[in-house]
Formats: structure tokens, C-alpha cells, sequence
């Protein structure tokens, strides 16, 4: 009963708070940027692993039937690994878009036009989808003792999935962060020398050390925990109970809730935004 009310609870805050993301930005023209595109791109992507994955993992899980649910298990997973790196991959092309707007603000809107960020969401996507045929080619005749469905795949394939579905976008959305960091410091102190303020000065490093500490460690807190463990979990050097991978594959399903919280309601437009949809929706009830 307690993981169906954490199940639905969740759902519903990831559908609806992705929702408000892909309203606004197609509804409000104020909105139409390349950055947003690759948030509305980020938020299709999430809205679909909470109306889609975890309604299916919740009721794999609590079945107790271990044979009549082997085909939709497969299913199930085969979408929560496209979704699921579809989201991360978005972003991961959010924080170079980020880069470019901080590194090169009077060149950004030359380089990151519209056909720059439809290219990116298509790669976003394009790639997981290469990804998940790989997959599902070499698992083709390597059927596995029928058990019952587990929330995430233990197999060579979803080791080797889980590099280029997390491991790489997680180092470059590191490193590029990192450097946002470095960039954002050294222009705070060229305003230091103009302004010839201190104050003003801690006031922009503090605010790029917060935003930069929300932006990483909340995807990294998410997903890490889950991808080590299955990574140690598949080469068997350390005992790891399933339940605890389970728990950890929950937290990172949990990033697709916390993204419009990190990626859309930091942004005045999009607060304005959601709030004028609330408020309409109210009258309209």
C-alpha cells in the first residue's frame, strides 16, 4: 500500500509539473527560445517516464504473477532505459547551451539558434533510440530464467548502455559546469574592478556557487547512486540487495520530478507563466 501511494504521488507530481513546463512554453511566445525548446524537449521526456514508466513498474512489481508479465517487463524496461537516457542526454545539452550563453554571451544567439537546438533534441533522442536497438539485437536469444520483473536490467548490455546513457554525460555535464563556474567567477571579478564593489561581488559568486550546486548536485544525486550500484551489482564484487538498487532506481526516476524545479521555475518568465496557468485553470473550475 505505502510504495502504491509513493508511486502514484509521484506520478502525478512528475506529469503535472512537466506539464505546466510544455504549456507554457508552447502557449507563451515569450517563450519560444532554443534554450526552452531543449526544456520543453527535457520536460516531454519526463512527463513520459512518469505516465508511462512508473505506472508500469508499480504494477510489475506488485504482481505476483512471474510468467504473464515477462513480455511487459521487457517492455517496461526497454522504455525506461530510452526515456531515461533521452532525459539525460537533454541535460546534458542544456548545460553546453548554458556554457555558450555564459562563455560567449555576444556570439550565443548566432550559435545557439533554433536549428542548433532542434539538432540537439533530435540527437537527444535519436541516440537512445540506437541505443535501445543495440540493445534489444544482442539480447535477442539470450532469454533469462523467468523471476520476477526487477526495476532495472543486470545484463552486459544495460552495463554498457549505462556509459553512454549516463557515465559520459555525466563527466561532460560536470566538466562544462565546472567551467560555467570558472567563467562566472572571472566575469564577477571584471565587474569588480568596474563596480569597485566588494559586496556586489560575494553577492554573484555566491549566487553562481548555489545555482551551480542546485544544477549538479541534484542530477548527480539522483542518478549516481543507482548506476554505481548496478555497475558493481553486475560484476559481482560487492553484495548489493535488489531492494536497495530498486530504492536507488526510484530516487532517479525522482530527477524527471525535481527537473522543471531546477530547469523552469528558476526563470521569471516561466513563474509568471505557470502562474497565470493555475490561475486560469481555477477560474475555469
Amino acid at each position: 500500500y505505502a510504495l502504491n501511494v509513493v508511486a502514484v504521488s509521484l506520478s502525478l507530481l512528475i506529469t503535472c509539473g512537466n506539464l505546466l513546463v510544455i504549456i507554457s512554453v508552447i502557449y507563451f511566445k515569450q517563450l519560444h527560445t532554443p534554450t526552452n525548446y531543449l526544456i520543453l524537449s527535457l520536460a516531454v521526456t519526463d512527463l513520459l517516464v512518469g505516465a508511462l514508466v512508473l505506472p508500469f513498474s508499480t504494477i510489475l512489481s506488485l504482481s505476483s504473477c512471474y510468467y504473464s508479465s515477462d513480455f511487459l517487463c521487457k517492455v517496461r524496461g526497454l522504455f525506461d532505459l530510452l526515456l531515461c537516457a533521452s532525459s539525460i542526454l537533454n541535460l546534458c545539452f542544456i548545460s553546453v547551451d548554458r556554457y555558450y550563453a555564459v562563455r560567449h554571451p555576444l556570439m550565443y544567439r548566432n550559435k545557439m539558434n533554433v536549428r542548433v537546438s532542434v539538432t540537439m533534441i533530435l540527437v537527444s533522442w535519436v541516440l537512445p533510440i540506437l541505443l535501445l536497438i543495440a540493445v534489444i539485437v544482442r539480447g535477442i536469444g539470450k532469454e533469462s530464467p523467468r523471476s520476477k520483473c526487477k526495476i532495472f536490467l543486470a545484463t552486459e548490455e544495460s552495463t554498457t548502455g549505462s556509459v553512454f546513457a549516463f557515465y559520459i554525460p555525466a563527466v561532460i555535464i560536470l566538466t562544462i559546469y565546472l567551467k560555467i563556474l570558472v567563467v562566472a567567477k572571472k566575469q564577477a571579478r571584471r565587474i569588480q574592478n568596474i563596480m569597485k564593489s566588494e559586496a556586489a561581488l560575494s553577492k554573484m559568486e555566491n549566487k553562481a556557487n548555489i545555482t551551480l550546486a542546485i544544477v549538479m548536485g541534484v542530477f548527480h544525486m539522483c542518478w549516481t547512486p543507482f548506476f554505481l550500484s548496478i555497475s558493481l551489482y553486475r560484476i559481482r564484487k560487492f553484495t548489493i540487495p535488489v531492494v536497495v538498487i530498486e530504492a536507488f532506481k526510484w530516487l532517479g526516476w525522482s530527477n524527471s520530478m525535481l527537473n522543471p524545479l531546477v530547469y523552469a521555475f528558476f526563470y521569471r518568465w516561466f513563474r509568471r507563466a505557470f502562474k497565470m496557468i493555475i490561475h486560469k485553470l481555477q477560474q475555469m473550475s
